[in-house]
């Protein structure tokens, strides 16, 4: 059986994707990643980056908020109502030399289709720091607009790691709600953009770190992060910065490992659009949407539009070729 259309992701670009296509009676069959550890380590799980977060308050339609799990259950759900298909498995190769395309996935099972869909989500880069990993959704983020408005950062002093435009994003949006921007870098002057870091040093609020890295983020079970501990790569002396919350700004890098190079990709791995307002990608019958194949935005909104805007493309691409 050749599928009409495959869609590789468990996150808000490939469950929108799957609402739509199935409300065009495309059937879709929806590769949402395995349970394993693996994944666990890489936050690759199903249901995405969302599902480990705890309150989302920039989704619309909630004005209360919702709990990232609760909301991607939700969206789930919807696609379920309309018949979507699941597999519980990572697709770990997949053949788009040749038309229609063959995935194999984690458990050896092969499928083919007519239309892929790749939703796989970019995964945040951390530090790798025990500590970091024990306060993740508990004051470190990797995501400044997701949650720095929210309670536990609003007039307390945060810090910002890294020292390129997201980093400088980063802590400029930040400035808004803490008192008191921390901006630790191991140089000692920022990469990012000179009118963007220009901007940023000029806010009265922001205080730079330089020539530092992270060495532990302190903390406790009920209150959360309450502090990192800096070390200076110069002198090795290390201090202490009272803090509420640690925003890890060090780029994400794209899920895009197993199309082993058979689409085109930025220099940071990221899918490149044909069409920048499409989600045709460099093989016509694949379509991209989500961080995948965004490195602006990354936001669960975008994500859904051009989840949206990939099952509309693939379901015209589709009779365009008379197959639907």
């Amino acid at each position: 059986m050749v599928e009409p259309i495959i869609i590789i992701g468990s996150g808000p670009a490939a469950w929108t994707c799957a609402i739509y296509a199935a409300r065009a009676n495309l059937t879709p069959l929806v590769y949402e990643g395995a349970f394993n550890e693996a994944n666990r380590l890489k936050g690759t799980l199903p249901l995405g980056q969302l599902n480990s977060t705890t309150d989302v308050e920039n989704f619309p339609g909630f004005p209360k908020g919702i709990l990232g799990p609760d909301l991607m259950e939700a969206i789930k759900a919807q696609a379920l109502v309309f018949g979507t298909r699941v597999i519980t498995e990572d697709v770990v190769k997949i053949d788009l030399g040749r038309w229609p395309f063959t995935l194999t996935d984690s458990a050896g099972n092969t499928a083919i289709a007519n239309t892929v869909v790749v939703s796989t989500g970019a995964s945040a880069n951390y530090l790798g720091l025990e500590s970091e990993n024990k306060f993740k959704n508990h004051g470190v983020s990797a995501c400044a607009v997701c949650d720095g408005a929210l309670p536990r950062f609003r007039n307390k002093p945060v810090v910002v790691v890294g020292g390129g435009d997201s980093a400088a994003e980063e802590a400029s949006h930040l400035t808004k709600f803490a008192s008191t921007v921390y901006v630790v870098h191991r140089r000692e002057q920022l990469r990012a953009s000179k009118i963007m870091a220009d901007r940023l040093l000029s806010n009265p609020k922001v205080k730079p770190v330089w020539n530092s890295v992270v060495e532990e983020v302190l903390g406790d079970e009920t209150t959360g992060l309450t502090g990192v501990r800096i070390k200076n790569i110069k002198t090795n002396d290390t201090t202490t910065l009272e803090a509420h919350g640690m925003f890890v700004a060090i780029g994400h890098t794209p899920n895009t490992a197993f199309l082993q190079g058979q689409l085109k990709l930025d220099p940071k791995g990221f899918i490149v659009l044909k069409e920048p307002l499409h989600t045709t990608t460099s093989v016509e019958g694949v379509f991209a949407a989500g961080d995948v194949a965004d490195p602006t935005y990354k936001q669960a909104i975008t994500a859904a539009a051009m989840g949206c805007k990939a099952a509309l493309d693939a379901e015209r691409w589709l009779a365009e070729k008379n197959i639907h």
